[in-house]
């Protein structure tokens, strides 16, 4: 897979957007990240699961997937090596790393409305 192609697809999630964050892109749903281009270098891309999605998509394809270093790979933000990777199981990362992010937001929202109200 080229980094168009993860492109696209990123871009083919409804009302995702792409945008930059320090200095490489990214591909947001509400606001919000759910995946990005270039790190740890250009063959790499990364989406933002959980640690039980992570651990599927792994325990799938460990010569695509792998948790990101540190903190942030124990919650769930798994690189992916796009070199190894296939449509099918890329797109299937994009969309629950979308689905993630924008259940999330959604729920961010009703509680910032609640709490207006008292």
């Amino acid at each position: 897979m080229t980094i168009d192609e993860f492109r696209k697809m990123a871009l083919g999630i409804p009302t995702a957007v792409e945008r930059s964050h320090m200095n490489h892109p990214d591909f947001r749903v509400a606001g919000k990240i759910f995946a990005s281009l270039g790190v740890p270098d250009a063959s790499w891309g990364m989406v933002k699961l959980t640690p039980e999605q992570q651990r599927a998509f792994i325990e799938k394809g460990p010569e695509v997937f792998k948790p990101c270093s540190g903190a942030w790979g124990r919650q769930g933000y798994t690189n992916v090596y796009l070199t190894a990777a296939k449509t099918g199981m890329v797109h299937a990362a994009l969309d629950a790393a979308a689905k993630n992010v924008a259940s999330h937001a959604k729920k961010n929202r009703r509680s910032r409305r609640r709490s207006r109200r008292f």
